[in-house]
C-alpha cells in the first residue's frame, strides 16, 4: 500500500520539488500540493494522509505551529532551508528533517525511514479493553500488559517501555504514538520524552517523580497542572 502524502510549501519552486520526489517514489502517493498549512488542513478534513512533507517557514501558521497544534496522526518530515530548527523538529517527534536545498537522495532517505516507522504503527495491535497491547521488538510482536507498565522512554525513534519485575521492551516508534494506545485514565504524558503508569506513582517530589527509590523521572512546566489535578483529585 502506498503511503498519502501532502507537499507543503509556500515557495513554488521548492513546492513542486518535493511534489515531484512524490511522484518519482514508487511507495508514495501525492493526494495534494499545498501553499500553506490553511490549505493543508482543510485537505485533511477530508482525506486520510499518512505523511506530510512541510516546510517550517511559512506565513501566518508556520509548520513547526501547525505540527504542535494538528494532534493528528500523519507524519511529519520538515523542510526548510535554516538548520538551526533541527533540533527543535525532533522534539515535536517530526519522522526526520530535510535541509534545503534537498537532493533527490536525502529525500529518498527520509521517505524509506517513513516507510519503516509508519509501517510499525500500523502493525502495532493494541487491546486496551483487555489490558493488553503488543509492539514490534527484535523482529516479533511483544505482548505488553498494561498493569505492567512503569513508565515508557522515548529514545529518539524508539521507546523503551519499562516494566514491573520484567526486562524493559524496545520498540521502533514514537512516544506520540504509543500515547495514543493507553487508556488515559490510566497513563499520563508527564514530559517528552517520558509517560507514565498513574498507579504506579509512590513518590512526586521537587518536580520529579520517583520509582523505586532511584529512577527519577522529570515533569515538565506544561505537565505539572494535569499531574497535581491526577493528586489533587485522589486526596478526595
Amino acid at each position: 500500500m502506498k503511503i498519502r502524502c501532502l507537499a507543503i510549501d509556500d515557495e513554488p519552486y521548492a513546492l513542486q520539488q518535493i511534489a515531484g520526489y512524490i511522484r518519482k517514489t514508487a511507495f508514495l502517493e501525492l493526494v495534494g500540493e499545498c501553499r500553506n498549512a490553511f490549505e493543508a488542513l482543510e485537505i485533511m478534513t477530508k482525506v486520510k494522509i499518512d505523511l506530510l512533507f512541510l516546510d517550517i517557514n511559512m506565513p501566518e501558521l508556520s509548520g513547526m505551529e501547525m505540527m504542535k497544534t494538528l494532534g493528528h496522526e500523519a507524519g511529519v518530515i520538515f523542510t526548510t532551508a535554516y538548520s538551526e530548527y533541527a533540533v527543535e523538529s525532533y522534539r515535536v517527534n517530526a519522522i526526520d528533517y530535510l535541509l534545503k536545498p534537498i537532493t533527490y537522495q536525502d529525500f529518498l532517505k527520509a521517505a524509506v525511514k517513513a516507510q519503516k516507522v509508519l509501517s510499525t504503527k500500523a502493525s502495532t495491535t493494541t487491546h486496551p479493553e483487555k489490558g493488553y497491547f503488543f509492539v514490534k521488538s527484535e523482529g516479533r510482536d511483544k505482548r505488553i500488559n498494561l498493569e505492567d507498565i512503569d513508565y515508557i522512554e522515548s529514545l529518539s525513534e524508539y521507546v523503551r517501555i519499562h516494566r514491573s519485575g520484567k526486562p524493559p521492551v524496545m520498540s521502533l516508534m514514537r512516544l506520540k504514538s504509543i500515547e495514543r494506545m493507553l487508556p488515559m485514565d490510566r497513563f499520563m504524558r508527564v514530559h517528552r520524552s517520558y509517560i507514565v503508569n498513574l498507579s504506579k506513582i509512590e513518590t512526586v517530589e521537587r518536580g520529579r517523580i520517583i520509582f523505586g527509590g532511584k529512577v527519577y523521572i522529570p515533569v515538565s512546566e506544561q505537565y505539572r497542572e494535569r499531574l497535581r489535578g491526577f493528586l489533587e483529585g485522589n486526596n478526595e
